[in-house]
């Protein structure tokens, strides 16, 4: 009879909580190795240097306190003002009132990409998402310039009425023809999930299509 397990193990295992715990009880769609940086150091440490896991973990904090909204606003950048918008010649404001052009915004931020400096590839950036021992591919954490308005925005991304905004997202798959993301917005929970509530896995392609 001691080797007999009980069939309410686990409410037994709830009472014997004592105090508080370390455990991370957040819930996350996200694999725990898509925050890590990428680090530039040996595995074996040299006497006087940091341990590889300590640095990982340093820049890891470090990233994440940074926001890239702040980040531009503090260099005078408005993020809603980033996306080209239709041409309108009868809300254009006049000369005395404009701080820098005259012009509207015309040219896609595309053209003004720079990959040569990026520290992974996006096939490895999405390589992320695939953890030790699972087939399935989880998507990995990003932020992305997109309109608040869904319905307008899939309709016409260039229309004035539409609100830019810097949005926490989920990367599901990458289209190499294109140079394009597909991306998922997260919910309140910070979780990526479908219309069911079901996880997105390998960008959202079912045994189906």
């Amino acid at each position: 009879t001691k080797f007999k397990m009980p069939a309410n193990l686990k409410s037994l295992l709830d009472k014997q909580v004592v105090g508080p715990s370390t455990e991370d009880l957040t819930e996350s769609d996200f694999p725990v190795q898509s925050f890590n940086p990428k680090v530039q150091l040996p595995f074996k440490r040299l006497p006087g240097q940091n341990p590889r896991k300590v640095e990982v973990e340093r820049r890891r904090r470090l990233y994440l306190s940074f926001d890239i909204a702040e980040l531009l606003a503090s260099k005078g950048i408005d993020s809603n003002q980033l996306m080209p918008r239709h041409y309108d010649p009868d809300n254009m404001p006049p000369i005395e009132e404009t701080k820098d052009t005259v012009f509207p915004i015309y040219l896609p931020l595309k053209v003004f990409d720079n990959d040569e400096f990026d520290c992974r590839t996006p096939e490895e950036w999405i390589s992320l998402g695939l953890e030790p021992g699972s087939s399935d591919r989880k998507p990995v954490p990003g932020k992305a310039l997109l309109p608040t308005d869904d319905v307008l925005g899939h309709e016409d991304p260039k229309s004035q009425e539409l609100i830019y905004k810097w949005i926490d997202v989920g990367v599901l798959d990458y289209d190499k023809e294109t140079d394009l993301y597909l991306v998922h917005k997260t919910d309140k929970k910070g979780l990526v999930r479908d219309e069911e509530g079901r996880p997105i896995l390998n960008g959202g392609i079912t045994p189906k299509g």
